[in-house]
C-alpha cells in the first residue's frame, strides 16, 4: 500500500467523524469535495473504483454551452453552461481550450417550430434544423455571452464558401455556421487536480478511491477494497453523487425513496486514426445532424479523431461498452457527412461508453431529456443530499448549489467561492512554459510539451521529480518517474489508473504489451507487488481493454529491468 494511502486510512482510524461524506468520485462528487474543503469542513470523499472512472471518464470531451438545449426551451441551462465554460477556459487553460465548431446545413427554414414545441413541452423527435432556426439560435447564443465575451461571435457561410472551407463535406450541404465552444484534453486529470487542490487547501479533507461506504445497524462503515479493512465513520450529512447508481446507493445507505430519481441513457464514442478525416476537419468540430435527428460530433483529439455519440435508454446502471451496432451507427454517420473519405472499423484505436445520469423523463426522443441538474433531500438515519443529472461543463455550479444546501442544513455560512479559483496546473499557466522548461531544465521540446500538456504549470515540478528516475518506458511518451508520481501524488493504485486516467496513453492508441509490462514493473517496485500480483494486474488490464474498449493487444510482453 502506498504510504500516502496508509496515512489517510490511519487518519480516519484515529477520527472517523466527518461533517460530510461525499459518496461518488466522479466529477460532480469531486466538485462538491473541492468546494466543501474550501469551506473548512472535515469532509471525506469515497469512490468504489478509481476517481473519474465511470461516466466521468466517458464524456464527449466538449466543454460547451449546449446549443441544442435552446430548442428544449432551457435558456437558463444554456446561460449557466456558457458561464461555466468560460470559467473553465480561465481556471484550467492547460486542459480546456477553444474549439471552432461548424454546423453543416442542408435546409433553409425547417425546424423553426422545434424551440416553440420545446417550450410547450413537446418531447418527440425534432424536425431537421435549417439555416433560419440555426441562425436565430446562434444569435441568442452570442447574446447570452455578450458581457465579458471570451470567444468570437458566430459566422455564416453560403454554399460556395462552405465547400471551399470544407471540400470533403457532402455536396447537399447548402450553408454552414461556425461558432466557438471548447474542448477538454484530459477530463480525468482535471478531476485528480481538483482533489489534490482540495487536500492541499484543507488537511482535514480526505479522498479515497477503491473504498465502499455501507450502512449497517451499528452505523456507517468504510471498507478498503485493497485490504479488506473496515472502519466506523460518522457524518452529519451524506452527499450522494453516484450518478446513474443513485437510486440503488441511496437506498443502500438508508434513504427512503418514494420514486426513482435517475433514468440513464448510454453514450458511446470512437477514437479513429484517419489522417484524411483529420485533415478534412481543418481544426474544427463538425456538429451535424444524423438521419434519425440525433446530433453527432467529430473533432480532432490528441492526434486522432473523436466521433460520437449514441443516446440509448438503459434500464439499469452498470459498466458498459460500445456495441457493434453503435460502432456501425457512428461510422455510418461519419461516412454520410464525409462520403468521399474511407471510414472503416479498422481505423478505430479505442472506444468508450458511459451511462448519462439523466433525470427520470417520459420524453419519447432521448435528445429531449434535460441535461440540467437538481438537488434532492432524502431522509434516513443520516440525511442525504442527492445530486440528480448534470454534465461535465456545469460540475462546478452544480457543486456550488449542493454545497450551499449542505451549509444551510449544517447552519454554516459560506467561507469561500470556487468561481475564480485556478485548478491544478492552471495556476500560473502560460503559453511559454514548454520553452522555459527547455531553457531551464534542458528538456527536449517534445518532452517539455508532453509535461506541460499533462501537468500545466506544475510541469517543472514533475520534471524535477522525474529526474530521480529518468528512464523512458518503451514505445510511448511516458517516463518511469511519471508512473511513480502518479502513485505518490495522484492516488494511482492499479495499471488502469495510470494508463487510462493519469495519462492519455490508452485513448491515444499508444498502448503495447512491452509498455504495459514496463509500467506494471515500475508500479510493482513502488507498491510492493509480488510477481504474481504483477501478472494479475497485467491480465486484468488486458481483459478490461478488450471487453470495455475494443482494444486487443498481441505480440510479446517484453522485458523490463
Amino acid at each position: 500500500m502506498p504510504d500516502t494511502r496508509h496515512q489517510k486510512i490511519k487518519q480516519i482510524a484515529g477520527n472517523g467523524a466527518f461533517d460530510a461524506i461525499v459518496v461518488g468520485g466522479g466529477i460532480n462528487g469531486i466538485g462538491v469535495f473541492h468546494d466543501l474543503a474550501h469551506q473548512g469542513l472535515r469532509v471525506l470523499l469515497v469512490e468504489m473504483n478509481d476517481f473519474c472512472s465511470g461516466c466521468s471518464a466517458a464524456p464527449s470531451r466538449m466543454i460547451h454551452g449546449g446549443l441544442r438545449y435552446l430548442e428544449n426551451g432551457e435558456i437558463s441551462l444554456v446561460r449557466e453552461s456558457l458561464t461555466e465554460r468560460d470559467r473553465l477556459l480561465r481556471n484550467a487553460p492547460h486542459f480546456v481550450r477553444p474549439l471552432p465548431t461548424t454546423v453543416p446545413i442542408e435546409r433553409l427554414a425547417s425546424g423553426l417550430g422545434n424551440a416553440a414545441f420545446g417550450f410547450l413541452g413537446f418531447k418527440g423527435r425534432p424536425r431537421p434544423r435549417g439555416a433560419v432556426p440555426i441562425k436565430l439560435g446562434l444569435m441568442l447564443y452570442d447574446a447570452i455571452t455578450r458581457a465579458g465575451r471570451m470567444l468570437p461571435r458566430h459566422r455564416f457561410r453560403g454554399r460556395a464558401a462552405t465547400h471551399a472551407a470544407f471540400p470533403a463535406l457532402r455536396s447537399s450541404v447548402r450553408f454552414s455556421a461556425t461558432y466557438y465552444d471548447a474542448w477538454i484534453s484530459h477530463p480525468e486529470r482535471l478531476g485528480i487536480e481538483l482533489i489534490g487542490d482540495a487536500m492541499a487547501q484543507n488537511p482535514q479533507a480526505i479522498a479515497l478511491n477503491y473504498v465502499r461506504l455501507s450502512q449497517a445497524a451499528q452505523g456507517l462503515s468504510l471498507t478498503d477494497a485493497e485490504t479488506g479493512q473496515s472502519l466506523p465513520v460518522t457524518a452529519r450529512v451524506i452527499v450522494n453523487a453516484t450518478g446513474a447508481w443513485i437510486d440503488e446507493s441511496a437506498a443502500a445507505l438508508g434513504a427512503r425513496l418514494e420514486e426513482r430519481l435517475v433514468s440513464g441513457t448510454k453514450g458511446s464514442h470512437l477514437i479513429l486514426d484517419n489522417p484524411a478525416l483529420m485533415a478534412a476537419l481543418a481544426g474544427h468540430m463538425i456538429y451535424f445532424e444524423h438521419a434519425d435527428g440525433r446530433v453527432c460530433i467529430v473533432f480532432p483529439y490528441l492526434g486522432h479523431v473523436l466521433a460520437g455519440s449514441t443516446d440509448l435508454r438503459v434500464n439499469s446502471a452498470g459498466r458498459t461498452s460500445c456495441s457493434s451496432e453503435e460502432r456501425a451507427y457512428i461510422l455510418g454517420a461519419l461516412q454520410g457527412i464525409f462520403p468521399a473519405i474511407p471510414i472503416t472499423p479498422d481505423q478505430i484505436v479505442y472506444s468508450y461508453a458511459g451511462i448519462r445520469p439523466l433525470p427520470v423523463s417520459d420524453a419519447d426522443f432521448t435528445g429531449r431529456i434535460s441535461r440540467g441538474h437538481a438537488v434532492r433531500r432524502l431522509q434516513g438515519a443520516v440525511p442525504q443530499i442527492a445530486m440528480v443529472g448534470g454534465k461535465w461543463t456545469t460540475y462546478r455550479a452544480f457543486a456550488e448549489e449542493t454545497v450551499d444546501l449542505v451549509l444551510s442544513d449544517l447552519g454554516l455560512a459560506r467561507q469561500a467561492s470556487t468561481r475564480d479559483k485556478a485548478i491544478g496546473g492552471g495556476a500560473g499557466y502560460s503559453d511559454h512554459l514548454a520553452a522555459d522548461l527547455v531553457a531551464q531544465q534542458g528538456l527536449s521540446p517534445e518532452r517539455a510539451a508532453h509535461l506541460v500538456g499533462l501537468y500545466g504549470a506544475r510541469a517543472g515540478k514533475v520534471a524535477a521529480f522525474c529526474a530521480e528516475d529518468p528512464r523512458r518506458l518503451p514505445e510511448a511518451p511516458i517516463w518511469a518517474g511519471e508512473v511513480i508520481w502518479a502513485i505518490r501524488h495522484e492516488q494511482a493504485l492499479h495499471l488502469a489508473d495510470v494508463l487510462q486516467r493519469r495519462s492519455p496513453l490508452a485513448i491515444r492508441g499508444l498502448l503495447s504489451r512491452p509498455l504495459i509490462t514496463a509500467v506494471a514493473h515500475v508500479m510493482a517496485a513502488e507498491c510492493g507487488w509480488t510477481e504474481e500480483q504483477t501478472q494479475t494486474e497485467i491480465t486484468l488490464f488486458l481483459n478490461d481493454l478488450a471487453t470495455w474498449h475494443g482494444v486487443t493487444l498481441t505480440g510479446p510482453e517484453g522485458a523490463y529491468p
